[in-house]
């Protein structure tokens, strides 16, 4: 899958984005920062696990594609 940078991050692997997720829910649940940072590691965890549902859609998609198109296995791009 080819992914893009953004403006804000360069891009990074699903797997990359998934242990960042579980190293914030790690944190979170040590409960030893203030609200404010919790908040601000909390709105980071929800976008990053909305980005990870994004690309494990696309990678849904695109499976798809490929079972239906039969004995043709063609990618289709999409996005």
């Amino acid at each position: 899958m080819d992914t893009k940078p953004t403006e804000e991050s360069p891009a990074k692997t699903l797997e990359q984005d998934l242990d960042e997720l579980q190293r914030i829910v790690s944190q979170l649940e040590k409960d030893t920062m203030g609200l404010e940072d919790s908040i601000a590691l909390f709105e980071k965890g929800v976008a990053l696990s909305e980005s990870a549902k994004k690309r494990l859609d696309e990678a849904e998609t695109r499976v798809e594609i490929l079972t239906k198109r039969g004995s043709k296995i063609e990618a289709e791009p999409f996005g």
